[in-house]
């Protein structure tokens, strides 16, 4: 009697105690031009190939728990699971390229896969003696799949529609390769002796599947509807001809995914199939390096893609694979997904990418490039980059044009690639330490690897201050020439803050301009506005900066919160504060406060300023500036010890917290003190000039040193107003407009009280630009005062005192003179009331007097003020109104 045998068994079960067809997966493959192998190759190293091909087959079949049916130019195998008849057929193209490459053939196969019954049954001994197979199989299932199979390009594998859903729903059961197969859907398709139109697929890896629709062939052949077969749309052309021929003049071919220039792309993971764990990241940040050279496409950076990874509840640390890209670039408006694959394809190293539709998560273009060995990769990824920015619409021009090679722009060097990757990992998560020692070894590894000494002095710099960047940043602007373009801009940037910080706003603006949507030309560029007093032009880049593919988009809703203070816009600004925060920009806390405080709403002011006050120095700066807001004398000059004991002697806003030590002090009524502590931070801050040989550390020095003089000039200290302006004469760093104007108003400030009051008038007349500082018209309010020009004064003093959010919102040296500027916003007030009397305006002398008593009660004067104050009243009634 003859039997029947599972196919995954090896137990004979007589025929006639079979349940009729199995539901088994079916694969049938077949190797391309085997025959013209043989002949290329010759009978003993084609026997020798096939051998191995065999021991492959042997291998992938244990592996997969196939059952391997027939053998010959092709395979039948059956197995329990599509999934399992997918695994082997993956492995299985690989091996076959790795077996072609060693012998420097192609060697593919086609491929078809499908999930149907089949009746099998084991043949006699007799007929397996007379050369019949061991096992049959016979079915539709099978027939079906040989027309998948014949259909097949070489090295392409295509699945019915029965197949299809199986293996994709178990994909993931492959591991990551599985989560990152491409699947695509070919329509319908009619094959002869199937009645039916039946949908394939193909499923395939980047760089090793066609990804092609399969060619129509005399047994399978598109299921096409009959308006769009051939007889049909030779009549439908000739009706259409005239109108595309115009079109095409009209129009131009657009790409299969709707990208325009400056559109925004996320870069996912990569792919390391290698088993080489120093590709990952180094390769990682080789495709950004060289896909960031372009200014056509924009690359959502990693520290922004991580934060929305964050927003979506997801673990730090998950990949950026199809789908959580995808998710990543709808949330921040990204037109496309790059995937970026690294493998070992016939002995090669092959380096491919994917451009993905996020919307469908459909691949649209494939590039690859092969080479040999890792060192390979680097040319490989340029050459990949170049061909997608090309088919995302960029001009091959601008691709030649903007394009270095990597080990001319980064480095050649893996491990050292490697080491950067991780300090900017490092740098973006905040641990600058960390971030610093990561570059420091990759420039330890490439001392020509100039990024990586960029990055070590943006590192430095954020952890502790200029004078430490100077080395690193020096370091890079030698190797300007090995930097890409966008990177030596911003060299550029730094060099300019480093070295001649008058040309630094013009230095950012022109990379904000060369590259519109990059964070860091926009945010720097509005830095540098706001440092100069410009903050109607600094408002268009901060708010560049707040797109939501931006990086820095809580620090951009600071900067432009801080605008609009200045400006006095509080309800706007309350709005960016909120806004930053919500982004993670900590800081604007204290910003908030500041608008509470403005609004004179201290006492939530100061619960905002709660939870910083242990780790933020300059909120204890911000407490002494409520205090004197609110004339409370004694808990200001305590904050300001406070914030001394906080900052240190040494620290970087020390400077800033003696000077406002200083000038409250003065406010309090104890000049002698407040005199004695001025002319020490004037003398400090000189001793600081000379000593730094960095422009930003300079800059504030100058800033500080300046202050002192202005405010000493207040108590007659003209000798140490002198002392400075001769200190800083010539000096490259006080030529920012900012610390000129400052040196101008000191100079006026100097005539004024040498009695040349109308020749301090004429110098800071051509400073009222819009920009100017506060004090600027503080010391012009009282040049025209002592010039005799009192409506004029009145003028002064009223802008003073609708300017409120500039008080608060200035900054120079280290913002030092906060708290002046808020106590200067309210004696505008009193010093208004004294000019009004003057004119015999005395209705309209009480009620700025009423202002001033608003802001700073009588019983919380100082004895001199209380003096002032009483003499005001005294002059409005005199004569009764």
């Amino acid at each position: 009697m003859s039997s029947v045998v599972d196919p995954t068994t090896e137990h004979d079960v007589p025929r006639s105690a079979a349940d009729g067809p199995q539901l088994r997966t079916i694969l049938l493959t077949d190797l391309v031009e085997s025959t013209a192998l043989v002949e290329q190759l010759g009978d003993g190293p084609a026997a020798e190939l096939f051998r191995e091909h065999d021991r492959l087959v042997v291998e992938l079949q244990q592996q997969w728990r196939g059952r391997l049916i027939d053998r010959s130019d092709g395979l039948l195998l059956l197995f329990e699971r599509a999934i399992d008849g997918l695994g082997f057929a993956l492995d299985y193209n690989r091996g076959l390229l790795a077996i072609g490459a060693s012998r420097k053939v192609t060697l593919q196969a086609r491929t078809g896969l499908h999930v149907g019954e089949v009746l099998s049954w084991r043949n006699s001994d007799v007929a397996v003696s007379l050369g019949a197979k061991p096992l049959e199989v016979e079915g539709l299932a099978k027939p079906f799949a040989a027309r998948l199979m014949t259909l097949a390009r070489p090295g392409q594998i295509l699945l019915s529609a029965v197949a299809e859903p199986l293996a994709h729903r178990a994909a993931r059961e492959l591991g990551e390769r599985g989560e990152q197969l491409l699947w695509k859907s070919y329509g319908r398709w009619c094959f002869k002796g199937i009645p039916e139109a039946q949908e394939i697929y193909e499923v395939g890896e980047a760089g090793i599947a066609p990804l092609r629709a399969p060619k129509s062939t005399a047994k399978s052949w598109r299921d096409i509807p009959f308006w769009r077969r051939p007889a049909a749309l030779g009549a439908e052309l000739l009706l259409v001809a005239g109108l595309a021929t115009g079109t095409w003049f009209l129009t131009r071919p657009q790409p299969a995914i709707a990208f325009g220039e400056r559109d925004w792309v996320v870069v996912g993971d990569l792919r390391n199939l290698t088993g080489d764990k120093l590709l990952d990241d180094s390769l990682q940040q080789a495709f950004r390096i060289s896909l960031e050279q372009s200014r056509f496409v924009n690359v959502l950076s990693d520290l922004k893609s991580r934060d929305t990874l964050a927003l979506m509840q997801r673990k730090p640390g998950t990949a950026l694979d199809r789908a959580i890209a995808s998710e990543i670039a709808l949330r921040d408006g990204a037109r496309a997904v790059i995937l970026p694959t690294v493998s070992e394809v016939g002995g090669r190293v092959r380096v491919s990418a994917e451009v993905i539709d996020p919307h469908t998560q459909t691949t649209v273009y494939a590039e690859s490039a092969d080479g040999t060995g890792a060192a390979s990769t680097l040319d490989s990824i340029d050459t990949v980059t170049a061909a997608l920015r090309g088919k995302l619409g960029e001009a091959l021009e601008s691709v030649e044009k903007t394009s270095e090679p990597l080990p001319q722009v980064a480095t050649n060097n893996l491990d050292a690639l490697r080491a950067y990757a991780l300090g900017q990992r490092a740098y973006f998560k905040g641990d600058y330490a960390d971030a610093a020692a990561l570059y420091q070894r990759a420039t330890s590894q490439d001392q020509q690897f100039a990024m990586a000494w960029l990055g070590q002095g943006r590192a430095l710099y954020a952890q502790l201050g200029m004078t430490a960047a100077s080395s690193p940043l020096r370091r890079a602007q030698a190797l300007r020439n090995r930097l890409p373009p966008r990177e030596a801009m911003y060299l550029d940037g730094w060099a300019a803050e480093l070295e001649a910080p008058a040309t630094a706003l013009e230095k950012w603006r022109l990379m904000a301009k060369l590259y519109p949507d990059s964070v860091p030309a926009n945010v720097n560029t509005a830095i540098r506005l706001m440092k100069t007093g410009y903050w109607k032009d600094e408002l268009p880049f901060a708010e560049r900066g707040t797109a939501p593919q931006s990086e820095l988009i809580g620090f951009s809703f600071d900067l432009l919160g801080r605008g609009l203070m200045a400006l006095g816009d509080t309800d706007k600004a309350a709005y960016a504060f909120d806004r930053a925060v919500a982004g993670g920009f900590r800081d604007s806390q204290e910003r908030r406060a500041e608008i509470a405080a403005i609004r004179r709403k201290f006492s939530a002011a100061r619960r905002l300023l709660e939870p910083l006050s242990k780790t933020e120095p300059d909120t204890h700066l911000e407490q002494m500036t409520f205090a004197v807001d609110e004339a409370q004398w004694q808990d200001a000059q305590h904050a300001a010890a406070s914030a001394l004991q906080f900052i240190g002697a040494d620290g970087r806003y020390a400077l800033a917290a003696r000077f406002a030590q200083a000038s409250v002090d003065g406010l309090a009524g104890d000049v002698a003190l407040a005199r004695q502590r001025n002319a020490a931070v004037a003398s400090a801050s000189l001793r600081n000039l000379a000593a730094n040989e960095t422009a930003a550390d300079a800059d504030e020095a100058i800033g500080v040193a300046l202050s002192s003089a202005l405010l000493g000039l207040q108590w007659g200290d003209r000798e140490q107003a002198q002392q400075v302006l001769s200190s800083i004469e010539g000096n490259q760093h006080a030529q920012t407009p900012r610390l000129s104007e400052l040196a101008t108003v000191v100079r006026a400030e100097m005539l004024r009280l040498d009695g040349q009051s109308q020749e301090a008038i004429k110098l800071l007349m051509p400073l009222l630009t819009g920009n100017e500082s506060y004090q600027t018209h503080r010391v012009l309010m009282e040049a025209y005062a002592t010039a005799g020009e009192t409506a004029a004064a009145v003028k002064q003093a009223e802008w003073l005192q609708g300017h409120r959010g500039l008080a608060y919102a200035e900054t120079i040296g280290y913002h030092c003179r906060q708290s002046w500027n808020v106590a200067t916003n309210t004696l505008a007030w009193l010093r208004g009331a004294e000019l009004l009397t003057k004119l015999d305006e005395k209705a309209e002398a009480r009620k700025m007097l009423a202002g001033f008593d608003l802001r700073w009660p009588p019983e919380r004067l100082p004895d001199y003020l209380r003096a002032r104050r009483e003499a005001v009243l005294a002059a409005s009634r005199a004569g009764g109104v």
